[in-house]
């Protein structure tokens, strides 16, 4: 299976002083504003490393439904957070805080296929980052 799907973005203006949008093929995000201070402070907006993050965490738990189905069990409910580190001018660090429910699977057959959808899933594997997980099963 091979597909293509595209996102754009827009930049006017100084790093610093400037302001941009950004908006995704599904227009869920249409125009999107980000800059400076939604990246490096407060300000209202998105930024590249949020976008990361979400991509990330939809990507990983998605992965994860297919591993532990392909397991023999169905997923009741999968929840993850992706914080973001950037540091000196890179993404440093991508942590995966996951807390999911799986009737009749047991901590150590879990924590094996979120191991695995941590290695496995597409956005993990594009990136070059370390990426660490938290993983429990409620």
């Amino acid at each position: 299976m091979k597909f293509t799907r595209q996102a754009s973005a827009n930049w006017q203006g100084s790093g610093k002083d400037g302001k941009g949008t950004v908006s995704t093929q599904s227009t869920v995000l249409n125009n999107a504003q980000y800059s400076y201070k939604t990246r490096f402070e407060d300000g209202v907006g998105t930024n590249p490393e949020e976008l990361v993050g979400a991509a990330h965490a939809g990507c990983f738990s998605m992965k994860l439904s297919f591993v532990i189905g392909g397991m023999g069990f169905v997923p009741g409910n999968i929840d993850t957070v992706a914080k973001v580190t950037f540091e000196d001018g890179k993404i440093s660090n991508i942590h995966l805080d996951l807390k999911a429910s799986v009737e009749g699977m047991s901590d150590e057959q879990f924590q094996a296929a979120a191991k695995e959808a941590k290695e496995t899933c597409p956005i993990s594997v594009s990136l070059n980052t370390e990426i660490t997980l938290t993983a429990v099963l409620v």
